[in-house]
């Protein structure tokens, strides 16, 4: 294995990605593993003349983190070193790698008030009631 490095990559498809690329040297191929690829999008708000960029995953519905890419679907490879780029990417890893808070119980505070059932049996007892 080489070392790793940024890259933004030109696919035969037309596609440009962007991850972090280690090249392996395969029998007699040369192949990418792509770590966390992505696409980026850049945008204009017009009412505020400002743009900015759009980062989605590469593969939308995967857990898959790491992908193998073969040099025959690729027109281009370019590294890429510019530190914005490099801490957008970091960012949206960040995160996309948090986890909620899932020990956490519900409180009144957050909008929780009753389990289904209490509230079930409560308004029986309104109905009933009334």
């Amino acid at each position: 294995m080489e070392e790793e490095f940024y890259a933004v990559i030109k696919l035969i498809s037309g596609e440009e990605i962007f991850s972090k690329v280690c090249p392996c040297e395969e029998e007699d191929r040369t192949i990418l593993l792509l770590d966390n690829p992505v696409t980026i999008e850049t945008f204009n708000v017009k009412q505020m003349g400002v743009s900015g960029i759009k980062i989605n995953p590469w593969i939308k519905y995967t857990d898959d983190t790491m992908f193998v890419m073969n040099m025959d679907r690729i027109i281009t490879i370019s590294e890429v070193t510019d530190e914005d780029m490099l801490f957008m990417y970091n960012k949206y890893l960040n995160k996309k790698n948090k986890k909620p808070h899932l020990d956490k119980k519900p409180s009144e505070r957050m909008g929780y008030l009753k389990s289904i059932s209490e509230a079930r049996i409560s308004l029986e007892k309104l109905y009933r009631d009334f």
